[in-house]
Formats: structure tokens, C-alpha cells, sequence
């Protein structure tokens, strides 16, 4: 029986994840286009769309595009060593969400340079050779399994 409350938890607890990945990958976006002078102009943020935030004037492209998958784990990562730290109770959710968030963004680096999609192909156009993002990816994502 306890199993079954757990898939419950964890079946219920993905979607607000996703969510939640979203939000904090594009606070980066948002944060380094604010911090380099550049101007949101618009940001999309819904549970069954594809995040994405625009920028114009965009002065630092590569920093904005990178912050939004760095961010987007960094973030996550502080939030639960803080908890846990501190031993705060439902820190184990927080660990469950910085996993997430880890293969989510390592995923999205690694998979995607390979199309030339979303912030992988961004980053791609701006110079950064295809081998980085395959190690971020590389890195991230086997990390948050491990989590």
C-alpha cells in the first residue's frame, strides 16, 4: 500500500515540476537579459506549452541563452542543499524537483544540439561548439538520475 501512495505522490508531483523546470529556466533567461541591459518583451509560461522568453534588445545573447539552462539547475540544486542542510521537512521533494530539473536541462542541451532546437540551437548559431553541450547533457542528466 505504501507504494502506491508513493506513485500517487510522484505521479502528482511531475506535473508541477514540469512547471516549476520551466519557470526556473526562464527566471535565468529573464535575470542575465535584465543583468546585461537586454529588454523581455515577451515570456510564455504555461504547464502545456513550451517555455520561451524573447528579448530585444538582446546585448549579451550567449549569456542570457546560457543562463536560462544554468539557472535552471543551479537554482534547484541551492534550494535543496539549503533544505536539507536544515533539515527541513519535504526536503526529499526538492532534491526529487532539482533531479528534474537537472535531466530536464541536460537533456534539452544535449538532445537538442543535435536538431538545432530551442536554446541548443541558439547556443549552437552563437559559436559554442556541439561537444559542450553534449557534456553538459552528459553531466546533468546522468546527475539527476542520481537524485
Amino acid at each position: 500500500m505504501n507504494r502506491i501512495h508513493q506513485g500517487l505522490l510522484i505521479a502528482s508531483f511531475l506535473p508541477l515540476c514540469w512547471l516549476g523546470m520551466q519557470a526556473v529556466h526562464e527566471l535565468g533567461h529573464v535575470l542575465a537579459a535584465w543583468a546585461t541591459g537586454g529588454t523581455v518583451t515577451k515570456l510564455i509560461l504555461h504547464p502545456l506549452a513550451i517555455s520561451r522568453t524573447d528579448v530585444n534588445p538582446n546585448l549579451k545573447p550567449a549569456i542570457v541563452v546560457w543562463a536560462g539552462p544554468l539557472v535552471g539547475i543551479a537554482l534547484p540544486l541551492l534550494a535543496w542543499a539549503i533544505c536539507s542542510t536544515r533539515k527541513v521537512s519535504g526536503a526529499y521533494l526538492l532534491r526529487f524537483f532539482a533531479g528534474f530539473c537537472l535531466i530536464a536541462n541536460g537533456a534539452y542541451l544535449g538532445i537538442g544540439s543535435v536538431f538545432a532546437i530551442g536554446d541548443a540551437g541558439d547556443i549552437l548559431q552563437l559559436g559554442t561548439p556541439a561537444w559542450l553541450l553534449w557534456l553538459f547533457g552528459a553531466i546533468a542528466a546522468p546527475a539527476g538520475f542520481l537524485l
